[in-house]
């Protein structure tokens, strides 16, 4: 097969969907890869590194997605990529289409199979292929929300850990899965008062036992998240329903009941956002202001830090990647399950359900597309 990896291009993403030692494990299986040039210097790789390895290095991205059979990216493809897509093309990346049925509609119309990677599961019922940035997401969350509280930011001007006799400053952090416990993790080490919300108490029984003494645990009912959320000077969104629109868990209203120049940090919002007043921001203008209540809604967090999310990424789609190289993407999916689950559009028709139900889009099954 031929493995094509096109140069990001949404604003400040710098990762790479092929590092060179997975175009390295491709071609030693037999396959051919072929790289536009530029694609890793984002991430500490350049050209040479790939041609080290046996890659063609194109000169543009119609080079790729002319010659490529499976196309393997990071972030969901941008209007002008969709169009470069044709039928029977496989496409391996982020697509986040429950809150984007623009993207939804021009996948479904290029007649494409395209494989998300945030759908992917694995036989705990987790998402090996989220979990990555949802860690290194997680890690950054505290940090930028401390960032977004700098009084020149428009922040209330509190110190994560405060000092002696200044006590430090309350963070909320709304879920208690993998982006929750990282970030409450790295919010606790910086000094801060933390309380993770959850709505399993099972989670909870288990936060409480590994980290009961860097953190309180508390249950995400709609009274505990209204409280919690006016004492906060940080609320941390680290919900996910998998494939699914995220839940708007404060709403408008609520922002006037919390401190002025408090900070939301919305790791939820590829999926839509779980504040009512998140909208997606970039690096280069991450925060905006509503009701003198800070947001931080940057797409792509883990961008920031490229190097690192790309290698981690890199090692968690390989295996995936070398068995849809290896078997096609029909034989994989249907020996796989897991891999089955991150099948969201194929041949015109949508295949996941989550995105159907958000988008109000009849839903093919997809097992009866592999015959499983």
């Amino acid at each position: 097969m031929k493995i094509g990896c096109p140069t990001e291009i949404k604003p400040q993403e710098f990762r790479v969907g092929l590092t060179p030692n997975a175009a390295q494990e491709a071609i030693g299986h037999g396959h051919s890869v072929i790289v536009q040039s530029g694609a890793g210097a984002g991430a500490g790789f350049e050209d040479e590194a790939y041609r080290a390895v046996g890659a063609e290095i194109a000169g543009s991205a119609e080079e790729v997605f002319e010659a490529a059979e499976m196309i393997v990216k990071v972030k969901e493809p941008q209007a002008g990529e969709r169009k470069m897509l044709r039928e029977g093309q496989l496409l391996f990346t982020y697509l986040h289409l429950a809150p984007d049925p623009e993207q939804t509609r021009d996948l479904m119309a290029s007649g494409c199979t395209a494989i998300a990677y945030e759908t992917v599961t694995d036989g705990k019922g987790g998402l090996p292929l989220l979990a990555p940035m949802s860690e290194v997401a997680g890690k950054l969350a505290p940090q930028v929300g401390a960032w977004t509280l700098q009084k020149a930011n428009g922040g209330r001007g509190v110190l994560m850990g405060g000092v002696p006799g200044v006590g430090p400053a309350k963070v909320a952090v709304i879920g208690g899965g993998v982006v929750g416990i990282h970030a409450a993790r790295v919010a606790a080490g910086m000094g801060a008062d933390v309380t993770v919300l959850d709505r399993s108490l099972p989670r909870m029984r288990y936060l409480d036992d590994v980290f009961g003494g860097s953190f309180k645990t508390m249950f995400a009912s709609a009274g505990n998240t209204e409280e919690i959320a006016r004492e906060a000077d940080m609320v941390i969104g680290a919900v996910l329903i998998p494939g699914a629109a995220a839940p708007k868990l404060i709403s408008r209203a609520q922002l006037s009941e919390m401190k002025p120049g408090a900070a939301l940090v919305d790791v939820a919002i590829d999926q839509g956002g779980c504040f009512e007043t998140s909208k997606a921001t970039t690096h280069a203008d991450p925060i905006y202001e509503v009701d003198g209540i800070m947001h931080y809604c940057v797409a792509n967090m883990p961008g920031a830090v490229a190097r690192t999310s790309t290698i981690a990424l890199g090692n968690a789609t390989m295996p995936f990647l070398l068995a849809l190289a290896d078997k096609g993407w029909k034989q994989a999916c249907a020996e796989d399950e897991n891999l089955l689950n991150g099948l969201n559009v194929h041949g015109g028709k949508l295949t996941y359900a989550a995105v159907g139900e958000a988008l109000g889009i009849d839903v093919e099954d997809a097992k009866g597309l592999v015959g499983a």
